[in-house]
């Protein structure tokens, strides 16, 4: 296959174009759920001493960095 040929799905639309486009739906809906998740943590830091975390907020930062690679790994992908 030529590298200039372009994929198309079988209604004639570029496929590439429309994987970006849902990638990129999908990174702004996981950056909105880092946002949230940050802001938990935030919240969590301000009312425990500086030696506590508290497991739940252990849990939100695994997933804050979850998210990350996630969309790291989108953008890396074309």
């Amino acid at each position: 296959m030529d590298t200039t040929e372009i994929l198309r799905t079988p209604d004639g639309r570029n496929r590439t174009e429309m994987i970006l486009k849902a990638d990129h739906e999908a990174s702004m809906k996981d950056v909105d759920t880092m946002r949230k998740l940050i802001e938990d943590v935030k919240i969590d830091m301000e009312k425990n001493d500086r030696h506590v975390l508290s497991v739940g907020t252990l849990k939100k930062l695994d997933d804050i960095e979850k998210l990350s690679k996630k969309i790291r790994g989108r953008m890396k992908r074309f």
